[in-house]
This record gives C-alpha cells, structure tokens and sequence, in this order.
C-alpha cells in the first residue's frame, strides 16, 4: 500500500475541500456572523445545531470565534485574514480551568514552551519552531516584559502565524500572540470565582462590570492565588487587579482608559539535568536548587485608546501604552552533571553518556540571579477606511507605530567558599538535600547591562473585493529601529545599531459561498541583532536575519456555520540565520527552515456538543549552520502536535467534557544531543450549571502521566517535568 506523507495527505484534503464543502451547502443553510433573526426562517431556526446571532445570543459559553483584530489590527472576518489564525477563547480557557497563559496556549498548534533561560524568565515560548519571546502582545501593544502572565482579565488569546513585520515591526518570525483583554460593557455584572485543588492550590478571582451613564461604565478584574505542585517545593503566590473605563459607548468617539498591575512571587524551576540524551531518570518531584530561591516580578502597565467614527466608512484610532517591568530573581540551575562530588571532578558532556550508576553521579548547582528592569512607551495612530473606484472595494488600514524601550540586568555570581566560581554547592542526582542557600556564599555584582531602543514604522494594508468571490490583501511597512547597549564588564562595552527594513505582506482569497475561503499568502519580517535588546558578542555588526513565509489554505464553515474547519500548508525560512564559527565570530550565512501543516476545529457539532482543537505536522532544519549543527532538527520543534477538548451538555444543567494533548518527541537544543520523549496528557470536567452559579470539577493529567513541558538549551539540554495529576473545584457565582 502506498503511504502518504502528511504533508501530501493534508495537500490532498485541501484539493478535495472545494468539492466536499459544497455537499454541506446544500445540506445545511448557509450562515454568517452577521446573521440576524429576520435572515433565519422557523424551518431553517429548527435545523440548525447552532444559530449564531451578533448581540442577541448568549455567546459566553461558545467555543467558535467570529473575528480577530491579531491579522489587520482590527476587527476582522477569520475568512478574510490569509493566514492561519487561532483564537483562544474565554469559554475554552474557563471549561479547562486554565488560569495561567502557558496553560491557555496548550490548545494551539505549533507553540511549545521554552523555560528560564540566562537573563529570561517568564512565558518563553516557541511558535512553529522559531522563539516568540518578544512576540507576545496585550491589546495589540508588545507586552515584552519577561513574567509570567494569567488569564484572568482575558477575553481570549489570538495566535497569528508566519512572518507578520507588515502590522508589528521587528519579530514574528513564527508568529504573534496578542491577549485580548475584557471591555467595559453597559451590561451590569459581578461574578466571583473560588478555586481549590489538591497539592494545596487555591485561587479567587472577581469580575465587576457596572455601567455610570448610559454611555459610559467601569470594569475590574481581579485575582489572588497561592499554588502549590507535584514537584517539591515549588510554590507560586500571585495576584493582580485590571481596572478599566470607557465612555462614549455606541458614540462616534469612545475613549478607553485600562490598567494591568500584577505581582508575582514564585519558585523558579530550572528543571533535571541530562543523562544519556535525555532527562535524567529521576523522580519528576526532584528539585534541583534551594528552597528559598524566589523570582519576585511587578508589572504595571498603562494605557489609553480614543476611537473616533467620522462617518460609516473612516474611522480613527489612536492608542498609547506605558509599561514597566521589573524582576528580581534569586535562582538556581542545576548545570554540569559531575562524576564525583568534589568541584574538580569531571563534568559530562555532550549529552552526559556514562555507565557509572545514578548514586556515583553529582549536579553542580550555579546561581542565576539578577535584576531586571523593562519600560516601555508605545504609541500608534491609524485610520480606517472603506471606499471604491469603480467596481472595486478598498478597505484600508494605514498608520504610523512610535515606540521608546528601555531595558537593564544586573546580574550577580554566588560562590560557595572552596567550589569554583558561580558554584553554590554540589548536591547528588538522586534525592538532593532541600536546604536554604548557604550562609557563607559569597555574592558578587557582574555584568550590568543598560540598553534602550528607539523605533518608528509606517505602514499600509488594503483588502480589495473583485466581485462576490475574490478578494486580494496587500500591504507594507516600513521601520527604523535604532538600539544601543552598555556592558559595564563584559563585551562589546558599547554598541549601537539602526536598522532599516521594509516588510510586505501579500494574499489571494477566493470566496464561492459564504461558508468556503480559500488563500494563498506571503509575508516577510526581521529580527535585528538587538531586537530584545540584549546582543551576544560580534553580532553587534551584522544586519537583521529576515524571514519569509509561504502558506496556502482553506477555511470552512460547516453544519450551518455552526462548526469552522481550518487547514493550512505552510513554509518559513529564515535563510541568513545568524551562526558561529569556529573562530567564534557570527555570520549570516545560516539557513534554518520549517515546513508542515496545521488542522484545526472549532464550534458546535450539535447543539449540545462542542469541540475546539488542532493538529500541527512541523519539519523544522538546520538547512546550513556554521556551528556543526547543518542536517540537525530544529530544538524544541516536535514533529506532531495534537490538541482536542470537547464538551457534551446531556442535560441544561449538566455538561461534561475532556480531551488529550499530544506531543511527538523533541531536541532540547539545535545540537541534538538530548531529547524528550513524546506524552499524551489527558484532561477532563463536570459541571453543574445553575442562573447563578455553577460548580465545576476538572482532573489535570488524568492518567498521571510523566511527560517534560518545558525545554532549556543550555547545559546541553535541561527539561521541566509537567504537572502531575490535580483535582479542581471551582465555583462561580453570579450576583446578576
């Protein structure tokens, strides 16, 4: 029998789509987000399995998202965005129990979750194989600083993929992710939510809505919560208050006033050490550091959104966001595995091969502290426009981006007296003693780091309608991004860059029914050496890696626009990918390529049945690298990924659900020498709903399944073990 690649059997689907698709038609009505009652006759109101009605229906529970404003910056169809979107919604997150941002973005294909790593802490995550560190955005605006984000004033989490410089500037080389946070809405609410589960985890979060003037109200969200684990020691206690106003709602001119201020204090998890190309074979309790290492963040950030109407078809916007980060980090990283336990005993290498039992083997323990500060000023200004010339229908969206960041980190060395330098202790591979950090370590200040960045971006996008079926998306943008940095000790010692780039951003829509749209699409972006503002020595003269991606795909609406069906074949290369040479200078003459396709579902199978998820194939490769690494597969890059959560309501009151996520074995690093394993890890719920309450049970890791969530390059490849099984009650209650 022959067999298919994925690749060919998705190819294969996508051709069959438009012949499939229309069998659907004819069998369900057609309906789109903008349906209203007088649009839906008693016959067809009967039929369908899901009846979606803009500003009648209750749509707090539905798991299929309508628009994005992630892939145009406002607003927009998922039909009319030429890319692969996925959106996250608020109804998802709350049927998973998912509270924190790393867990809300399981249901995305293509993300993998990278951990504390040198001078980065918080949500480090990889999208379609490439890092998305500084690709995360609130409301729009980058939300770069390095902590760990919650959901709790998150209406959903958008996910774009491929190369998007065209509406984001530097960055996006997989992609973008932009929360969405809640809105002040004149509809009066006050809901409370009580968590508690096992491992003593417990969790409170409120959410007040109240309306002052017939145009105008004030939103708050708030959270608090003490974590406990199923690793030792591990414990998190955060908490966070979301204010917002907004007046002139259903008014030409609206104006937004928001607040983020979160404090976090938690136990930062380096994860296990290698053995023998994979994680070592310890309890996925251990931990490898002190008990009172913390990481101590503050996040404060503020901003302020005036859109004016002109008439139907203008509109202006102008947004501004301040923001500042800052942390203070004393950590430890469990490094060289040791063959003895004396400071001058061998390290391990190159995947830590050796056939001397676990209880001969020692873990050389180095801090990683330091003191980060992030701010930022970001400002942006665009109209909207809606015209013709002739037959032709333009949608326009033009602006001007202006954005100041600053960033510093100091970082410090801690030596225990009689080990070598940054060595705390050496503690042994199985069961470490859980101690305080010594008494007598001795703290010294290293590196101070001080770099700001300076960046302006114009840019253009028109959607243009050829009649009924096609549709063509163009845009440009052009940036200037100059950044400088100051080492206080190591080198370069200064070093400035401007960097100009002009990105586009191209796609084809055929649209035959309403229900059916199929795309192909082009992009570009650019990732300057001091995009992060942190450089790496002898990068400081080179020019920015860019980016381009390829993607043709299709979008449905099935079962009377009840169910949306996805599917995507994409390809990203990044071909002048900064490498180092063997005199340690850096280069960009690497060559680094991602190849796959992406499935994803979401929406009513019927009326009582819902699903949301995704399947991703990614063939990521050093195609050239000067490094030794060329033929190697891309770190953190898993070759399948699955994701599915569905939910049943077998009564009005009652509703059950669960669902799997999968992941294929992946490298920890470009090298290849350590690898994780694949899992599968199955989830589930029971809720019990009522006008004024629900009641909710979930089970996280169902079966107990050890698996490793997040992957660290350094030290040849360190690995965090994921959760293990956890109970979860949660009520919520509504006072209105």
């Amino acid at each position: 029998m022959l067999r298919k690649t994925p690749l060919a059997a998705a190819l294969m689907t996508i051709i069959a789509a438009p012949i499939a698709a229309p069998l659907y038609a004819q069998t369900a009505p057609q309906a789109t987000s903008q349906a209203t009652p007088a649009d839906i006759s008693p016959a067809e109101g009967t039929t369908l399995p899901a009846v979606r009605v803009t500003g009648q229906a209750d749509t707090s529970s539905d798991f299929q998202p309508e628009t994005s404003s992630v892939g145009a910056k406002v607003p927009t169809a998922l039909r009319d965005i030429p890319q692969a979107v996925v959106v996250v919604p608020k109804s998802v997150m709350q049927s998973q129990a998912a509270t924190s941002f790393s867990d809300a973005l399981r249901n995305v294909p293509g993300i993998t979750i990278g951990a504390a790593e040198g001078g980065q802490i918080g949500n480090n995550i990889n999208l379609r194989g490439f890092t998305a560190r500084t690709d995360i955005y609130l409301d729009g605006f980058r939300d770069r600083g390095q902590y760990y984000r919650d959901t709790f004033n998150l209406d959903s989490i958008d996910v774009l993929y491929g190369p998007s410089s065209l509406y984001f500037g530097r960055g996006s080389t997989g992609g973008v992710i932009n929360q969405v946070s809640k809105q002040p809405t004149l509809k009066k609410r006050a809901d409370v939510s009580v968590m508690a589960g096992t491992h003593d985890r417990y969790r409170t979060t409120v959410d007040l809505d109240q309306p002052i003037t017939d145009t105008a109200a004030f939103r708050i969200n708030a959270f608090g919560q003490d974590l406990g684990s199923t690793r030792d020691v591990m414990k998190s206690k955060d908490f966070g208050i979301a204010p917002q106003v907004k007046f002139g709602i259903g008014t030409p001119t609206e104006i937004t006033l928001s607040a983020l201020i979160q404090h976090n204090r938690d136990q930062p998890d380096y994860g296990v050490p290698p053995l023998n190309g994979h994680p070592a074979p310890v309890d996925r309790k251990t931990f490898y550091g002190f008990t009172d290492d913390r990481t101590i963040q503050d996040v404060q950030t503020l901003s302020a959104r005036i859109v004016h109407r002109v008439n139907e078809n203008v509109t202006l916007r102008n947004e501004t966001q301040f923001s500042h980060y800052s942390t203070e980090a004393r950590a430890t990283n469990p490094a060289a595995v040791l063959t003895g336990p004396l400071g001058t005993s061998t390290a391990l290498t190159n995947g830590n091969y050796t056939t001397l039992p676990l209880q001969s083997l020692y873990v050389r323990l180095q801090g990683k502290d330091r003191n980060i500060n992030d701010h930022s000023v970001y400002n942006t200004t665009d109209v909207q426009a809606k015209f013709a010339t002739g037959f032709v229908k333009h949608e326009v969206v033009a602006g001007v981006d202006l954005s100041h960041e600053t960033y510093s980190n100091q970082t410090f060395t801690a030596t225990a007296p009689g080990l070598p330098s940054n060595t705390i202790a050496i503690v042994p591979l199985l069961n470490p003693p859980y101690n305080n950090r010594p008494s007598n370590v001795r703290e010294l200040a290293t590196n101070l780091a001080e770099s700001s960045a300076n960046g302006i971006g114009i840019y253009a996008n028109d959607t243009i309608s050829l009649g009924d079926y096609w549709k063509i998306v163009g845009g440009v943008r052009w940036d200037r991004f100059e950044a400088s940095i100051h080492n206080s000790i190591n080198a370069p010692s200064y070093a400035t860059q401007t960097n100009f780039y002009t990105s586009v951003r191209g796609g084809i829509i055929f649209q035959p029914t309403e229900t059916q749209s199929y795309y192909v699409s082009y992009g570009t972006s650019f990732n300057p050496s001091l995009e992060a503002l942190t450089l790496t020595n002898t990068t400081q003269n080179i020019s920015p890696e860019t980016n381009r991606s390829y993607e043709v795909g299709a979008k449905w609406d099935l079962l009377g626009g009840g169910l949306s069906i996805t599917q995507s074949l994409f390809n990203i290369e990044k071909d002048n990918a900064r490498t180092q040479t063997s005199t340690g200078e850096y280069t960009l003459d690497g060559d680094v390529r991602v190849r796959g396709y992406q499935l994803g579902v979401a929406g009513h199978i019927t009326n009582k049945w819902q699903v949301f998820g995704g399947y991703t194939y990614m063939n990521g490769v050093v195609l050239k690298a000067a490094d030794g690494t060329t033929g190697h597969t891309l770190a953190n890059t898993p070759r399948n990924m699955l994701t599915l959560w569905t939910t049943y309501a077998f009564t009005p009151q009652w509703e059950i659900g669960g669902g799997p996520v999968y992941t294929s074995s992946r490298y920890a690093a470009n090298t290849n020498y350590v690898s994780v394993g694949g899992y599968t890890r199955w989830d589930a719920m029971a809720a019990y709903h009522q006008k004024k309450y629900d009641i909710q049970f979930n089970v996280l890791n169902m079966t107990d399944k050890k698996y490793y969530d997040a992957l660290i390059p350094s030290d040849g490849g360190r690995a965090v073990p994921g959760l293990g099984r956890t109970f979860l009650a949660t009520l919520n209650y509504r006072f209105f």
